[in-house]
């Protein structure tokens, strides 16, 4: 029987309609940087580390000037990348401290309902990857049911760590857990002390049991601290390949070079459909670290080693997409989830002019580096100094696959394909609401009657940006409902702790709100009053009412960071091997 041609009609509808075909559709290679500082990169000003392969990517593409991570911290920020949404509607903020998850073993993640990039792509017939850091969650109610996992959120492949690079994965780097500002050994020190004067004075009698009974007490305190620091490792630092432990704790020496390895491998093996790759550095977040080919290579000791080796793997990519000759067919982003995290004070990165880090809604804890590429596409070498914000990625993503956004919940972020191909000048963005965990911190209104100058020339020092001089009527408006205390006065750190604190006893509230004029003042370091801006109500009661809409459009949902959710359980860790051999093993050969 002789074989029958499909119908016309039929034909088109196989291969896809109006331009809409699986080999049409680009694809996708998203790279996020953690804690990069914008001030860190040479095409953002910097003099002093070389990363010309990232510099090279802006040159092809366009560089944003005002990208905006939706939070301060990585958690928040990176469930805000996947789902175009700020994480107070997912509940991936919390009230109290910390805004991030801390333990592998901990419930709370990605709720299951969020519908990610990742997830729509794929069910267009897109091949996912997530290499690198996930810091979303893994398990509900047991070490194997997987809840949060990468392959529920629509990431087909997955190489990485589910939680994040902490100090404690690193031998000699000390710890996260700062148990000692908790467990009141100096006050209990003193107690002792005192009780025993007493019982010797005479002055009051204490029985020899109990008295011998308070250092035993302290003894064991410091026991249990010394026992549980020296554990973290076995618990927190874990190396998956899919749903497989193949390192536990890993060893963070060559893992950079490993997994570009595998993203290149997997480009290689989907380069003939469209795919959707998600490359998570764990560098440069601390605890730092470089592969022996990059160490001392900077003048900025393990950091810009740490640089210097991103650079080195974004090279990487970008070779093998053009031997594939996927250039004119893939999307290239690369980013960062905050700020460089000075608050740190042991190792960080530079956020330019920009005030603060990590964990502050200062400009420099949520500008961060912004560049796309798409060779033939997107006009090469462009800059924009719109705001716009990584929860943009979403709807970009989700309509260049053919899809469109979900219309059963609010999506704050836009398309930004206009703005790139210069199809439109302004950012859809008109405000921009910036929280500290779950409390709305403060708000960024750029007016419609208002266009930015591009950034100011490099710094020929190396420090980053440069104050830019903007005529008048270019305002980006800028206001705070409280700010973090600062302790030493002046300096990045907060209260002698790794990241700012969001609760009202780390606070200041201001009434009315602190103003600044962006494009005038970067720095924040002059905010305005009545007597300097003549439009200083005005401003202030326009931003208030959009804040007051915007909280109204937040429907309660249950917090990833309630204490429960947050807390270490036995049952839900992750272990290659009995608990009495310490959750250890090396499956995965590097």
């Amino acid at each position: 029987m002789a074989s029958q041609t499909p119908p016309p009609l039929l034909l088109l509808l196989l291969l896809g309609w109006g331009g809409d075909s699986l080999q049409e559709r680009p694809n996708f290679v998203l790279m996020m940087v953690d804690d990069l500082g914008i001030g860190d990169l040479g095409c953002y000003g910097n003099t002093s580390l070389r990363t010309p392969n990232i510099d090279r990517l802006a040159q092809e593409g366009v560089k944003l000037t005002q990208h905006i991570a939706a939070a301060n911290l990585c958690t928040p920020s990176r469930a805000a990348f996947l789902t175009g949404r700020y994480p107070i509607r997912s509940g991936m903020s919390g009230s109290s401290r910390p805004g991030v998850f801390l333990f592998t073993a901990a419930s709370g993640g990605l709720p299951p309902r969020e519908v990610t990039f990742a997830k729509i792509a794929k069910q267009r017939g897109y091949e996912t990857a997530l290499i690198g850091k996930w810091h979303l969650g893994l398990n509900c109610g047991s070490s194997q049911d997987h809840c949060h996992h990468p392959h529920a959120h629509g990431f087909s492949f997955f190489f990485g760590v589910p939680l994040t690079n902490l100090r404690d994965c690193q031998p000699g780097h000390g710890t996260v857990f700062q148990i000692h500002k908790y467990l009141p050994y100096g006050t209990m020190g003193a107690v002792l002390l005192s009780a025993a004067a007493l019982h010797l004075s005479g002055a009051w009698r204490l029985r020899r049991g109990l008295l011998l009974g308070l250092p035993v007490l302290v003894l064991v305190l410091a026991g249990l601290t010394a026992g549980f620091v020296w554990t973290v490792p076995y618990l927190n630092c874990v190396l998956f390949r899919d749903r497989t432990i193949v390192e536990q704790p890993f060893r963070s020496e060559n893992l950079t070079q490993r997994m570009t390895r595998e993203a290149v491998s997997f480009m290689e093996r989907n380069s003939a459909r469209p795919f959707l790759l998600f490359f998570s550095f764990l560098q440069v977040h601390t605890a730092m670290f470089a592969s022996a080919a990059f160490k001392g290579s900077s003048r900025h000791g393990v950091y810009g080693d740490a640089v210097h080796e991103v650079d080195w793997s974004v090279g990487q990519i970008l070779q093998t997409l053009g031997r594939l000759g996927l250039r004119e067919k893939t999307l290239v982003y690369l980013s960062s989830d905050q700020g460089a995290h000075l608050e740190e004070e042991v190792h960080g990165g530079s956020n330019g002019v920009y005030k603060a880090g990590k964990s502050t809604n200062w400009e420099g804890g949520i500008r961060v580096p912004g560049i796309l590429s798409w060779t033939g596409t997107i006009p090469a070498g462009g800059e924009i100094s719109e705001p716009v914000s990584n929860m943009d990625l979403f709807p970009t993503v989700v309509g260049l696959s053919g899809a469109s956004v979900p219309q059963d919940r609010v999506i704050d972020g836009h398309d930004l394909m206009d703005l790139l191909q210069r199809r439109r000048e302004r950012s859809q963005h008109q405000f921009l609401f910036h929280y500290c965990n779950s409390y709305l911190n403060a708000v960024r209104w750029h007016p419609p009657n208002s266009k930015l100058t591009p950034d100011p020339p490099p710094d020929p020092h190396g420090g980053g940006l440069m104050v830019p001089f903007v005529p008048a009527g270019t305002s980006v408006w800028k206001a705070f409902f409280f700010t973090p205390n600062f302790y030493p006065e002046g300096k990045a750190a907060c209260f002698h702790t790794h990241v700012c604190f969001c609760t009202p006893d780390y606070v200041t509230y201001h009434h009315p709100p602190l103003l600044y004029d962006l494009s005038r003042d970067p720095s924040e370091s002059r905010p305005l009053t009545a007597d300097t801006e003549p439009a200083f109500w005005a401003v202030l009661a326009a931003m208030e009412e959009a804040a007051d809409s915007h909280r109204r459009s937040v429907q309660p949902v249950q917090s990833q960071f309630s204490a429960d959710k947050l807390m270490w359980k036995p049952w839900l860790q992750p272990c290659c091997s009995t608990f009495r051999q310490l959750c250890r093993c090396q499956q995965d050969r590097p």
